[in-house]
């Protein structure tokens, strides 16, 4: 039967052509607009790190002086550099990592191009491990290579295409601001979008190219980059210094279960009342331990204007599904007399709600088509904005079945009240009038 109420269908869109053609536009508009702002919503507001993100923590605590105390009050985003090392050296996380932005000019040993600036990060030996990164050559450093302040480095892959033609570099030797790197890892693709762990040198920017121990960066006074808040009275020439009053670091954990989250979160307040029986920290314990999708949501990282925009595009969608509704109403009535002979002829009023749904169906499907059009324009239109998550924009396979998946299911729901509305139709009245 369903091929035959499509025949139907069809027939009915030739007699009828400006008015499905209307209906098909107005499906069209509604879904282009809609899974526009969609796909960028999605791609702004997924998970970095799914498998994962349930188990990695960003850790802030309350180091800042009592001016301008309010209790409960939100902590400062990172770390002093001395808060950070002392949480690392503590190891009471099943894995930890500290780490910072920065840059600097990188030369390969033998290599004939001439010294530029690459990003870098400068972080801990569980970096690797913890965020789970793909490994093309070799493999992270160790600890000890935090402790000894080893002259060690990992590249990522288009860096070691660039300096070394895509050969397994581990063991050669770069150069980073004079001093020489020995390479011990090559990072295969690996590009977490948003960079959810450091969210202050840009969240959808290119991705760094060399890791360096921490030690080894701060020991070479290599630069950073980011933001720092220093607090306190006593001024210092020197904000990455080890005792400076400044919070620049950030600092992750990996905690297997709630019950370790919870142990942790005891540990780091224990901690802050340690450190301000010591004298370091005024104000009272103050700490935060947020997984990777609160961490997100907590530093709103989906644009304000982003989620305005999809709630106008779902607003303009019903608007458009109601014009619909209107015209397929009339598009009905108007063949009150050819369905009343079919109900004269047998068909059950359920065969003529069934009709009309696989008509407006029919037609979503093809608003769909069109709407996966107007979409894919609308993202080429936001690709070309100037902003850092413009690239992204991009329609995937589970988008390109939800075009089709939405476009059915909003003119299947606009059918029914012209649907139900023409099975009350009665096939005396309408032979009577005929």
């Amino acid at each position: 039967m369903f091929g035959y109420y499509l025949n139907l269908a069809i027939r009915s869109f030739r007699r009828n052509r400006m008015l499905t053609a209307l209906m098909v536009l107005a499906i069209a508009l509604g879904i282009g607009a809609c899974m526009t702002t969609l796909t960028v919503f999605r791609v702004l507001s997924g998970d970095p790190i799914p498998q994962k993100s349930e188990r990695l923590f960003y850790v802030q605590i309350d180091p800042e002086s009592l001016s301008g105390h309010i209790p409960g009050d939100e902590p400062i985003d990172q770390l002093t550099r001395f808060d950070a090392e002392e949480l690392l050296r503590q190891k009471k996380a099943a894995r930890q990592a500290m780490m910072v932005g920065g840059g600097a000019v990188v030369e390969a040993e033998g290599s004939t191009l001439k010294p530029f600036v690459e990003s870098m990060r400068y972080t801990s030996a569980d970096f690797f491990p913890m965020f789970d990164t793909p490994f093309l050559h070799g493999q992270g450093w160790s600890s000890s290579d935090d402790e000894g302040h080893a002259r060690v480095a990992v590249i990522a892959r288009p860096l070691n295409d660039k300096l070394f033609g895509g050969a397994d570099s581990t063991g050669r030797t770069i150069r980073v601001e004079g001093t020489p790197l020995r390479v011990v890892g090559v990072l295969d693709a690996w590009a977490p979008k948003p960079k959810f762990y450091d969210l202050n040198t840009g969240r959808y920017d290119r991705e760094e190219q060399v890791f360096i121990p921490f030690s080894t960066a701060m020991e070479l006074k290599l630069g950073t980059s980011g933001s720092s808040n220093c607090f306190g009275s006593t001024p210092t020439s020197d904000s990455t210094a080890l005792n400076a009053p400044c919070a620049w670091i950030q600092y992750w954990v990996e905690l297997d279960s709630p019950a370790q989250a919870r142990d942790y979160r005891s540990y780091l307040d224990n901690y802050s009342a340690q450190q301000k029986a010591a004298g370091r920290f005024e104000r009272p314990p103050n700490t935060r331990l947020r997984n990777v999708m609160e961490w997100l949501d907590h530093r709103q990282v989906v644009p304000g204007d982003v989620r305005l925009q999809l709630w106008l595009a779902l607003g303009f969608l019903l608007v458009c599904l109601l014009n619909t509704v209107g015209l397929l109403l009339a598009k009905f009535l108007r063949r009150s007399g050819e369905i009343g002979v079919r109900r004269a002829l047998g068909a059950s009023r359920a065969e003529i709600f069934k009709q009309c749904l696989a008509e407006a169906g029919a037609i979503g499907l093809a608003g769909g088509v069109l709407g996966l059009g107007l979409a894919l324009l609308g993202l080429w239109a936001v690709r070309q904005r100037p902003t850092s998550y413009a690239a992204l924009a991009h329609l995937d396979g589970s988008m390109l079945l939800l075009t089709f998946v939405l476009a059915l299911v909003a003119s299947l729901l606009a059918g029914l009240l012209p649907a139900w509305r023409a099975m009350q139709i009665t096939p005396a009245v309408q032979l009577k009038s005929q």
